[in-house]
């Protein structure tokens, strides 16, 4: 197969025309990555289960499952996914179908490990047999890493594992997507990209889900409660779902023409933006313009990790690719979608298409300079948040 011998010049050029399978895209992330590639041209296929948040989630409200081949399915379902697999041919995939949640994988966590490992490996195995395909990338999590609870940024090469099974399974993904690459797609004489994706705790317009501190807070404030925290000093990455969502697309496009630099990669925010629980729901209130906190960690609650922060240096300096929203900006974007969603909804298309376009024309400013990212007037190096660590580890794969 003939390798082209560099990227083009933007990702709506790359993209346009482009097969692209797409799993879990009736999903919160899944739903903003196939608005944003239909925008761009590509020729989409989602494949996942039906969207279960209502008609006010962001796949439903936003129209999103327009001008794409949208197929329900389970990524378990190893002949239904093999048949669309055969049938679509892609090109790109991204792999976003998963089990998402912390809290529900203690509740069941055969399914969780069923869905987020054995799912993955389905996918894998079908894609393996497919000759067009060139660029895949497996996103997993920021849970992923064997989690120290120490203050430093984790980074690609930290010891994969996890706690809780949905960490767990995560890093089992990971594990998972390294020996098909190495067995499968990197041998032979062939040579397919295939990276993973370890993304903080994103935020953005149109997410439900139960279990989660934005939609908690949002659906306390649209039915005027005090919006209750169970886990206020826990710290994690926040970052608007467009962050990590354009670190997949570039991540895609290089590995397509570099499939020697395939393996994990991070896509975080700013060290400042990083911050506990409790001041992120003090923020969104604020942007809110109303509401009332109350503490009430349950007793006998499942164990949550109290400090997770993101190493993206390796994005930044191979790719090109850093934060473009401050916290402040991202939540009010995402206060501003939630808001249209409540008071308007026939208008939360439009919107959503419009927050990824500022979004996009802010990254065409921000990507001649690549580690040099404009916000709020001034230019900051995003690789500032990286502090002094311990030395490096054997590089988990």
């Amino acid at each position: 197969m003939a390798m082209e011998s560099q990227p083009r010049a933007s990702l709506e050029s790359f993209y346009r025309g482009k097969r692209v399978l797409l799993t879990g895209h009736t999903g919160f992330k899944g739903s903003w990555m196939a608005a944003w590639l239909k925008l761009m041209g590509a020729r989409v296929t989602g494949y996942a289960l039906a969207p279960d948040a209502g008609p006010a989630g962001l796949f439903t409200a936003g129209k999103v499952g327009q001008g794409m081949a949208s197929i329900i399915g389970d990524i378990r379902d190893r002949s239904a996914l093999a048949a669309v697999v055969r049938e679509q041919q892609p090109e790109i995939v991204f792999h976003l179908a998963a089990q998402p949640l912390v809290r529900q994988s203690y509740v069941d966590p055969v399914e969780t490990y069923e869905v987020n490992v054995i799912g993955t490996a389905n996918l894998l195995d079908e894609l393996r047999k497919t000759e067009c395909v060139r660029s895949i990338v497996v996103i997993t999590s920021d849970k992923c890493y064997e989690n120290r609870e120490w203050d430093w940024p984790y980074r690609e090469t930290d010891q994969l594992g996890g706690h809780d099974p949905y960490s767990s399974s995560k890093a089992c993904t990971e594990l998972v997507t390294a020996a098909f690459r190495s067995s499968f797609f990197h041998a032979g004489g062939r040579h397919v990209g295939i990276a993973t994706a370890r993304a903080g705790n994103v935020i953005g317009g149109g997410d439900w889900s139960t279990d989660r501190i934005v939609p908690d807070i949002i659906r306390a404030l649209a039915e005027r409660r005090a919006v209750v925290l169970r886990n206020p000093g826990a710290v994690r990455p926040w970052q608007h779902v467009l962050e990590p969502l354009r670190g997949y697309l570039m991540l895609a496009e290089r590995v397509w023409f570099d499939p020697t630099i395939s393996g994990g990669w991070n896509f975080g925010p700013r060290g400042d933006d990083a911050v506990p629980v409790h001041e992120l729901t003090q923020r969104i209130l604020a942007a809110w313009g109303e509401g009332n906190l109350e503490i009430c960690p349950p007793p006998n609650a499942p164990h949550e990790a109290r400090l997770l922060r993101l190493d993206f240096s390796k994005a930044t300096s191979r790719l090109g690719w850093g934060p473009l929203l401050r916290l402040d900006e991202a939540i009010q974007t995402t206060v501003t979608w939630y808001r249209t969603a409540v008071q308007q909804p026939a208008a939360v298309p439009e919107l959503t298409v419009k927050q990824i376009r500022a979004f996009r024309d802010l990254s065409l400013l921000a990507g001649a300079a690549h580690v040099r990212i404009p916000t709020h007037g001034a230019i900051l190096p995003v690789a500032a948040n990286m502090g002094a660590r311990p030395p490096k580890e054997t590089e988990s794969r």
